[in-house]
């Protein structure tokens, strides 16, 4: 199992930015299949974003073309930065890690986007 730690969340106000960041333990991360989830009250947790370890990408309808995923595997880091944000976009943001068939995820992160 790998285990996750985020960082980065916090208050903005709209169309501001935030980087979101997890560290995961292992340094088989390079072969794990990196998410981004969020969960808002009383909602379903949603993909945010994805990332294989090719590096090619897929994100959620609603975060299209103002997130971008990336990930650095020198540093078993996988980012979400975020832009534009919105007041619907907040939410604690949660980091997963698929890897060999198992999933594993953090203790999420909160962003709250307010004025």
């Amino acid at each position: 199992q790998v285990q996750l730690v985020e960082s980065g969340g916090g208050l903005v106000q709209p169309g501001g930015s935030l980087k979101l960041s997890c560290a995961a333990s292992r340094s088989m991360f390079r072969f794990a299949t990196m998410g981004w989830y969020r969960q808002a009250p009383g909602k379903e947790r949603e993909l945010v974003a994805r990332i294989i370890p090719g590096g090619s990408t897929n994100y959620g309808d609603p975060v299209k073309g103002r997130f971008t995923i990336s990930r650095d595997n020198a540093k078993n880091t996988v980012y979400l930065q975020m832009n534009s944000l919105k007041p619907e976009d907040t939410a604690v943001y949660y980091c997963n890690a698929e890897l060999f068939g198992s999933g594993s995820w953090g203790q999420g992160t909160q962003v709250t986007v307010s004025s």
